[in-house]
């Protein structure tokens, strides 16, 4: 029986996404979904980075409940990923350089020290992915 590898196929599928959607848990225990440009940087299948405002609902709800999910779609062959893990909050210098790109400022008018500008984090620990009428189930080493 051989081992299914994610890795070729489902960084395929996110590397040709413009759109992500993130998942957060709000304080009634609900799921809450948003679409999102697509992640700024990916380490494997387990390191995600995106952008976002600081002051958003989203960060609020991350950093009461870290749980969440993002999902990638292809919209033109109907398969998708869904990967689950946590999602950080993060404000340190370090991290907001490495993901800024020249005309950031249209989001971030202070540039990249702008208060309201922070980076999402996202740690995989499993996923699924659905192509051709089949899902399949991987953990994220």
């Amino acid at each position: 029986m051989t081992t299914w590898d994610p890795e070729p196929t489902v960084g395929n599928l996110i590397d040709h996404q413009t759109t992500a959607f993130i998942a957060s848990v709000d304080a009634d225990g609900f799921p809450n979904l948003k679409a999102m440009l697509a992640p700024r940087r990916r380490v494997g299948l387990r390191e995600f980075w995106f952008t976002t405002n600081t002051s958003s609902m989203r960060v609020a709800q991350y950093r009461a409940n870290p749980q969440a999910a993002i999902y990638f779609v292809d919209q033109r062959f109907f398969r998708g990923v869904m990967l689950r893990g946590r999602m950080e909050v993060l404000e340190d210098a370090a991290a907001k350089e490495m993901v800024w790109r020249d005309g950031d400022t249209q989001y971030y008018s202070l540039g990249v020290t702008d208060p309201d500008y922070c980076v999402l984090h996202f740690t995989a620990q499993d996923g699924r992915y659905y192509a051709s009428f089949s899902s399949k189930n991987f953990q994220v080493p």
